[in-house]
């Protein structure tokens, strides 16, 4: 017997193994994140890494943005992850339709359907 949850209508089925894989993938995309930051905003560990800061101080602008954008997604997968612990992971925060399992599949951390997302980067 197959465990399946349904998440909406034929075609946006999510199985035990789908979700399985979405953890596993936002479970790395964490990892990823945390790392990312450690060594954006971290202290200097070696001589090699503290010449590639003094060169990038140049680009210290860019490195804010990084880290602040390393921070959202960061953001943005453990709340899916907390989701997947609760009912709401897989359904539209806006129209409260499931969102489609490709769109899942893609982007783990979705919060909303393709539509909804469209409409709101629409929204200035």
């Amino acid at each position: 017997m197959v465990n399946q949850q349904t998440i909406g209508d034929s075609t946006s089925h999510l199985s035990a193994d789908d979700l399985a894989a979405l953890r596993e993938n936002l479970h790395e995309q964490r990892l990823f994140r945390q790392e990312q930051l450690r060594r954006l905003t971290g202290p200097v560990t070696s001589r090699a890494e503290s010449r590639l800061r003094e060169r990038a101080a140049s680009q210290t602008e860019v490195q804010v943005q990084l880290a602040a954008s390393a921070r959202m997604v960061l953001t943005d997968v453990e709340a899916a992850l907390a989701r997947m612990n609760e009912v709401g992971y897989g359904t539209c925060r806006l129209c409260r339709r499931p969102i489609e399992r490709e769109r899942l599949m893609i982007v783990p951390q979705a919060r909303y359907c393709a539509r909804c997302q469209q409409v709101k980067e629409a929204v200035p």
